[in-house]
């Protein structure tokens, strides 16, 4: 997730929501003024974190990673109830890109499109940089489970554009951020103009119509900047925003129901393909009830939900994310011998939790303050130069 890395921006909750407005003429005067922060979507993050990393540490049989690579044997042997349940854990990516769209939406509402460029900047870079030093120290100290990659390979990587350049990335999982970066430079369009209720709508009017369209007519250049296997699930997302904030309407309904529908298919094309451990109707369940959730938050029902430590959860998803998989896989076959898988699982989980609020705290926070400074000044110097003759 986020695939993540879109849905961890700051949430906040209009203190005096607005139910009323129906007609497409609405404007960002009317956002209201007073803000407090959303913190149930905290908690979906971390729930979808903690999703991905059960399926990963004892839910996956990979054809190209086998389970007996990091456990000996079949996980669904060593653990089979937990094996059941894990399973499912990669919807959980599917969670973050819906999230994405919700936050994304919220975050970029009243911004320029050097705000926003800015913001993501700092949001996506400091911990997933340290996250690239950390998986190859592992992953060098602790060989035998996945190949260390070429030293022009990590370099790349830092730039975030790797799967665009044919490159491998350092950790399996950072094939969502290339997901995340075109959902960001579609998105920026409307940015550009300034988002409103009625502009958003016909962005993901365009963006389903293309995500079907462009696949089907064998466009490659199309189909791989409008991306089909995330679109859906970051327009559910911006529907659930419209809906939170100018309240619900048969055309949001639509626009969900729509994107749920075929998001449905890329799961199954997920199970195809990658999955072979779930089955499509479990996963259409787990994926509705998500959704269900998804529109409570979004039409109020967890407005009261306001636990402080879901601040510090939502704080952590990222960098978890980011880290757990390549690292954490690699220590399990480490330490598999030396206690029960079960607890194993849990130690390892819980020593990335830790490790992502350090983190967070430790390289997050004062990295994103120097990129911030840096680019305002930047910018500032940009927008001076286009003003000297």
């Amino acid at each position: 997730m986020s695939t993540y890395a879109g849905a961890t921006e700051r949430v906040l909750i209009p203190s005096q929501r607005r139910r009323a407005p129906r007609h497409a003429s609405l404007s960002l005067q009317q956002r209201p003024s007073a803000q407090r922060r959303l913190y149930a979507i905290d908690g979906m993050r971390l729930l979808a974190a903690l999703f991905v990393a059960a399926h990963h540490y004892a839910g996956t049989r990979r054809v190209d990673r086998p389970d007996n690579a990091i456990w000996g044997r079949p996980v669904s042997d060593i653990m089979p109830t937990v094996f059941r349940f894990s399973a499912y854990g990669w919807i959980g990516v599917e969670m973050f890109f819906v999230i994405s769209g919700f936050v994304i939406c919220m975050s970029c509402w009243g911004r320029t499109p050097r705000q926003f460029f800015t913001s993501r900047v700092i949001r996506l870079y400091p911990a997933y940089w340290f996250s690239i030093v950390f998986t190859t120290v592992v992953l060098v100290a602790l060989p035998g489970v996945w190949d260390r990659q070429k030293l022009r390979e990590i370099l790349l990587n830092f730039t975030m554009l790797q799967a665009g350049s044919g490159v491998p990335n350092v950790d399996g999982v950072y094939w969502t951020l290339w997901s995340e970066l075109r959902f960001y430079l579609l998105f920026m369009a409307v940015v550009v103009t300034g988002l409103t209720y009625r502009k958003v709508v016909i962005f993901c009017c365009l963006w389903g119509a293309a995500a079907m369209i462009a696949p089907a007519a064998g466009f490659r250049p199309l189909t791989l900047a409008i991306n089909p296997d995330g679109a859906w699930f970051f327009i559910a997302g911006l529907a659930l925003y419209l809906m939170y904030r100018f309240g619900q309407d048969l055309l949001l309904w639509g626009i969900l129901g729509l994107a749920s529908l075929m998001g449905q298919l890329e799961l199954g094309h997920r199970i195809d393909a990658v999955e072979h451990v779930s089955s499509w109707r479990a996963s259409m369940v787990v994926f509705t009830v998500f959704i269900l959730v998804m529109a409570a938050i979004a039409l109020g029902a967890t407005d009261r939900v306001r636990w402080k430590w879901l601040t510090t959860a939502g704080a952590m998803t990222y960098p978890f994310y980011l880290l757990h998989y390549a690292a954490g896989t690699t220590l399990i076959n480490r330490f598999r011998d030396t206690m029960d898988p079960r607890l194993l699982v849990v130690s390892v989980i819980s020593g990335f939790l830790v490790l992502s609020w350090l983190v967070h705290r430790l390289v997050e926070r004062p990295v994103s303050r120097l990129l911030k400074n840096g680019l305002n000044t930047s910018f500032a110097r940009l927008r001076n130069a286009t003003n000297t003759p």
